[in-house]
């Protein structure tokens, strides 16, 4: 099996360390990565300005290609350009951090991961919540097995973007994997207003997703389960859609 890995971190991030260790028991492991953190990108592509990438070394190890672009630009890149076949998996990880709810509209983490799902290709991102001290050769062996049994499923091939989010309890202790929807409740538009020291103002976003009561990724989490969420490329709302065509529109 032919699996390109890269993630939003950097080529440099732990997590994708310890995930392309763990991965290379299900095959050979091409890794195309951003050459610095992009975080928050989305999914984001450069098309103004030239790609630059450059193998990365360590002593003799080789690391991967660096991209000097978006995990989405890493992904296109990889597919073009540094594969040495068409990937069977693109897995997209871990992140430093949780992907829940509507955060994956931001998430440069599951950009990537739309990006191969895009060319067709079955495609996870990998989240693993913040902690100081992440244990992420313990998280990669859960991805890795989940990713496994997904793979293993007779429908597997019907759906091709899927969400992992790890709490940092299953790190230390057994825990459950729950399949459930992301939450869709947004994020309040709360900043921490200060000051710097010549007295120009800034703002730090501090607001955070709610909760809620339904079960979902978020809620789940919370309660200390892993969860699995499929999710889709596709945002037209077919429903509204179908009710569209009854509307009477002039131009």
């Amino acid at each position: 099996m032919q699996i390109l890995l890269t993630n939003d971190d950097g080529i440099f991030a732990p997590g994708l360390s310890a995930l392309k260790q763990a991965l290379a028991s299900l095959g050979d492991v091409c890794v195309v990565a951003p050459a610095t953190e992009q975080s928050g990108v989305g999914h984001s592509i450069t098309y103004l300005s030239p790609l630059t990438a450059k193998e990365i070394f360590d002593g003799t190890e080789r690391r991967g290609w660096a991209v000097e672009g978006s995990p989405a630009d890493c992904v296109k890149l990889a597919l073009g350009e540094f594969c040495p076949q068409t990937p069977d998996l693109v897995v997209s990880g871990i992140n430093g951090g949780l992907n829940l709810g509507i955060n994956v509209l931001y998430s440069g983490t599951i950009a990537a991961a739309t990006e191969g799902a895009l060319n067709h290709i079955t495609s996870v991102a990998v989240s693993l919540e913040y902690d100081d001290h992440p244990n992420f050769q313990r998280a990669a062996e859960i991805a890795v097995s989940l990713i496994g049994q997904i793979l293993a499923q007779p429908d597997a091939n019907k759906h091709q973007l899927y969400s992992i989010n790890i709490p940092i309890s299953a790190t230390r202790e057994p825990a459950e994997v729950r399949v459930v929807p992301m939450a869709v409740q947004g994020w309040t538009a709360e900043f921490d207003k200060r000051s710097d020291p010549k007295g120009r103002q800034y703002f730090w976003a501090s607001g955070t997703p709610p909760r809620g009561t339904e079960i979902t990724d978020v809620q789940q989490l919370a309660k200390g389960h892993i969860t699995l969420t499929p999710l889709m490329v596709d945002r037209t709302n077919h429903t509204m859609l179908d009710a569209m065509h009854q509307w009477k529109l002039l131009p």
